[in-house]
């Protein structure tokens, strides 16, 4: 199985939008077709592709299904999504936790 590592260096991406941009297009079917596959209702696929919804685990393994890549991408590319958007927003809160050394 292999993993499918994020590329470092790049801002962080929603899922939603490289499903968007990239998948999507290639695929070339309707999203209600793709929605359909994934067992989901057309507006949540609409709400993650707007980036208004996150990808769960059990999105990630289902696209990860659909797309032939495994989860790992999906869930990667969420959580450093999530970990970018949160640290920026509670920069000064992270900042006031001290790092602590094991003796």
């Amino acid at each position: 199985m292999s993993t499918h590592a994020v590329p470092s260096g790049l801002p962080p991406m929603h899922p939603g939008e490289l499903l968007r941009e990239d998948v999507l297009p290639a695929l070339g079917r309707p999203v209600s077709e793709i929605a359909g596959l994934l067992g989901i209702s057309r507006q949540a696929l609409h709400a993650i592709l707007t980036e208004r919804a996150a990808i769960t685990p059990l999105m990630a393994l289902k696209l990860g299904k659909l797309c032939g890549n495994g989860p790992d991408l999906w869930m990667n590319l969420q959580v450093r999504y999530d970990l970018a958007r949160l640290g920026d927003a509670r920069r000064g809160e992270i900042a006031a936790v001290p790092t602590l050394n094991a003796a």
